[in-house]
């Protein structure tokens, strides 16, 4: 919103003067009339910034309620419930500190050393609030949330079988460091692989990876792969010759459901509030602008999950004679986590293809993991990895010119299928190869060091009797068994109290 600018004054003047009235009442007049349009556009600035902060909070709250979708998601054992829903609330705390004394200054700080490899300001937010930049305390907070949905992926790689202390280790090194590089080279004004770049970008045009398959998840899926296969399987996944051995599942179905609609409900903020202002218009229309763009995008990841849903479901159907509804969640999510590159610079239909080739993808990983005797209780890095990696190229090939315009501006490529010829593309397998890249020149030494260190892996004794008891001093559940009299022979086995308490 602008008031007078430029000639605006001179010009009023000189009709007001034209019109009869003196050379020093127009000037007067113009004066103030000017001065009034001045502090209704000042008024509705602030305004629009208003409305922007608490659509980029409310978003921030969405992602951040994905938290709770990790916690509930039941695919550990009982004996191992204390330990994953600890290291989640781990990975906001600690994840936080690191965040914000490091993680956000090397993603987004610019000053007068600005790079293209790392940001260079707002360590500790620092300088914060920016008004050159337009950075205001709620996108931190919003960028946090998705630094520790990054984290969050890589437990349930490794889970049931790692030491406390390494997550602790590990989610700091991620959010403060590791994940910001990438976010810094896809995300910032000044980043070299991104479209949002505003100087050179990749090939020309940048990759586009507008909420995160890569930058979020393909980046925890990479770091959990590269966990899990360090640590190895579970005891009991595999028999010494290699050959399936238990069938290891996860304690409740029901909560693993709950946790997917958590999880689902918190995409609305994932993916829509990636466009982080809503009152923004678009040339030529008072119409169209962002607040109809996030409906599109909302539109556009709904039916990418709906479709890996669906797929899932009769393909496992298909090869197994069940109908398996963690498959069939886990197929949701992975539709979910490849529309996140492309949800905003594709139409909803292109949606539906995302996600029946996320559905393949998923299973097919899956199949290559059994055979390769890679163990991953969550399906994390094949999920978010592999699907992740699916959503970079496809958005390659559907994206839009419009959208890519409204979204990033003019200068941007769009996909080969739309014909937008191959730039794009070449840029998402770009940022698919600098991604796996990185992530295992920084994550595999911290893996290896712990592992050498006896960091990283519990003992074969705490790992048969799950983690939660030695490490955690107790069970996520508990029942009370039968009363038993004191005087009975049962109760004389027991010192503790008239109720057996028991662990299922």
């Amino acid at each position: 919103m602008v008031g007078c600018v430029d000639n605006d004054v001179g010009i009023f003047t000189g009709l007001l003067n034209s019109a009869g009235l003196s050379a020093a009442h127009s000037s007067q007049v113009g004066a103030l009339v000017c001065s009034k349009f001045d502090a209704v556009s000042s008024a509705l600035s602030s305004q629009s910034l208003a409305v922007d902060n608490i659509y980029l909070l409310f978003s921030t709250y969405l992602v951040f309620s994905m938290q709770i979708g990790f916690d509930v998601f039941g695919s550990v054992r009982a004996k191992n419930t204390m330990n994953i829903i600890l290291t989640n609330v781990l990975d906001a705390a600690s994840g936080c500190i690191s965040f914000y004394l490091f993680g956000f200054g090397f993603a987004f700080g610019r000053g007068s050393q600005n790079n293209a490899f790392i940001g260079s300001n707002f360590y500790g937010l620092r300088e914060m609030p920016e008004q050159f930049n337009s950075l205001d305390y709620s996108f931190f907070l919003f960028q946090w949330a998705f630094a520790i949905a990054a984290a969050g992926i890589i437990s349930g790689s490794i889970a049931e079988r790692t030491q406390f202390a390494a997550y602790l280790v590990y989610s700091s090194f991620l959010t403060g460091f590791v994940y910001p590089i990438v976010a810094h080279w896809m995300w910032s004004v000044d980043g070299w692989l991104g479209a949002a770049a505003t100087g050179n970008r990749l090939f020309g045009v940048g990759a586009i990876d507008f909420a995160g398959s890569g930058v979020v998840h393909m980046v925890g899926g990479i770091a959990g792969l590269w966990g899990a296969y360090i640590e190895g399987p579970r005891l009991g996944k595999y028999t010494r010759d290699g050959k399936p051995g238990m069938d290891i599942r996860g304690h409740n179905a029901s909560v693993v459901v709950l946790g997917s609609f958590l999880l689902w409900f918190g995409w609305f903020g994932f993916n829509p509030g990636s466009y982080v202002k809503i009152l923004v218009p678009y040339e030529g229309s008072s119409f169209e602008g962002n607040w109809a763009s996030v409906g599109r995008t909302a539109i556009t990841t709904t039916l990418a999950g709906c479709s890996a849903a669906l797929a899932t479901l009769f393909a496992r159907r298909w090869m197994t004679g069940h109908w398996i509804v963690t498959d069939v969640c886990n197929g949701l999510l992975g539709g979910f986590a490849a529309s996140t590159a492309g949800c905003a610079v594709v139409e909803p239909w292109a949606g539906i293809v995302c996600g029946f080739g996320a559905a393949w993808v998923l299973m097919g990983l899956n199949s290559v993991a059994d055979k390769l005797r890679y163990d991953d209780p969550l399906e994390a890095a094949q999920l978010h990895g592999g699907c992740g990696a699916w959503g970079l190229l496809f958005t390659g090939l559907f994206a839009r010119e419009k959208y890519v315009f409204e979204a990033y501006g003019p200068g941007r490529g769009h996909g080969l299928l739309m014909g937008g010829g191959g730039k794009l593309l070449a840029a998402q397998l770009m940022e698919i190869v600098v991604v796996i890249g990185w992530f295992t020149l920084t994550m595999v030494p911290c893996f290896w060091f712990l592992n050498r260190t006896n960091l990283l892996r519990i003992s074969s004794e705490d790992e048969m009797a799950g983690t939660d008891l030695p490490s955690h001093g107790g069970w996520a559940y508990y029942h009370e068994g039968p009363f038993v009299k004191p005087n009975s022979r049962e109760g004389s086995k027991s010192h503790h109290s008239d109720y057996a308490v028991q662990q299922f």
